[in-house]
């Protein structure tokens, strides 16, 4: 659904960042959009997941890592429904102003976790 990029500018925002490497695509669903890199997910943009209310961009973590970001800043990290406990951690982009640096770090974290070895070695 193309319609959503014009409507919401932090998923315009975050599908430059992650389109932006080697062999992403987007693919949207309702008002979410995964970021894939092959067949794989490596981030997805969150508008009310499962009627939650916030807005937010999960990425795949390091074991350990989705947990303890959410207990160190639970104003700004979540564990998401049905993925948080498969290592994935959510940062809200609906409080206050966004680190778009953060949250290019994040997805480029979980992009590495994600995609085949040579195209890591692209980035």
């Amino acid at each position: 659904m193309a319609a959503i990029a014009s409507e919401d500018r932090r998923l315009s925002r975050l599908t430059r960042i992650c389109l932006a490497l080697p062999e992403a695509a987007r693919r949207d669903s309702g008002s979410h959009a995964a970021f894939l890199v092959r067949k794989s997910t490596f981030a997805y943009f969150l508008n009310d997941h499962h009627g939650d209310g916030i807005v937010s961009v999960a990425c795949k973590a390091l074991p350990g890592d989705n947990t303890a970001l959410a207990v160190a800043q639970p104003e700004r990290f979540y564990l998401p429904a049905y993925i948080g406990p498969r290592g994935w951690i959510a940062l809200r982009l609906d409080t206050g102003k966004v680190d778009w640096d953060e949250v290019a770090e994040l997805v480029m974290g979980s992009y590495r976790l994600i995609a085949p070895k040579r195209l890591v070695r692209l980035v």
